[in-house]
């Protein structure tokens, strides 16, 4: 079984809340879980101390035992200091102009100077 940390939809229509919940990753997104670990309130300033609550025990417990973090709740763990921060990919790279569109660019700039 793949565990998950994951956060939970609840709320209001346009007033989100989340729950932090360990669940099995095949489950739906607001579906059965096995252990709620905390809370998200999105609507709270960064610096409201109940913002983001965790209960750091369980949340450790279940990242010994192999559960993953998703990126969303990776991140708000970092900010408690319990979790590395995610590393995401590089953006892709601008693709250059191609060939021609280069020799004109290069005529430009010879011109120019």
């Amino acid at each position: 079984m793949a565990l998950k940390i994951r956060l939970a939809r609840g709320g209001a229509k346009k007033r989100p809340f989340y729950r932090m919940v360990v669940t099995d990753s095949r489950n739906p997104r607001d579906g059965l879980f096995i252990e709620k670990v905390g809370t998200y309130n999105p609507f709270l300033s960064a610096e409201d101390q109940t913002r983001v609550v965790v209960n750091a025990e369980r949340v450790n417990y279940w990242l010994s035992v192999g559960a993953k973090a998703s990126d969303r709740v990776a991140l708000l763990l970092h900010s408690k200091g319990l979790c590395d921060k995610p590393v995401f990919g590089e953006t892709p790279k601008k693709s250059a102009p191609k060939k021609k569109a280069q020799e004109r660019l290069k005529q430009l700039q010879e011109a120019a100077s």
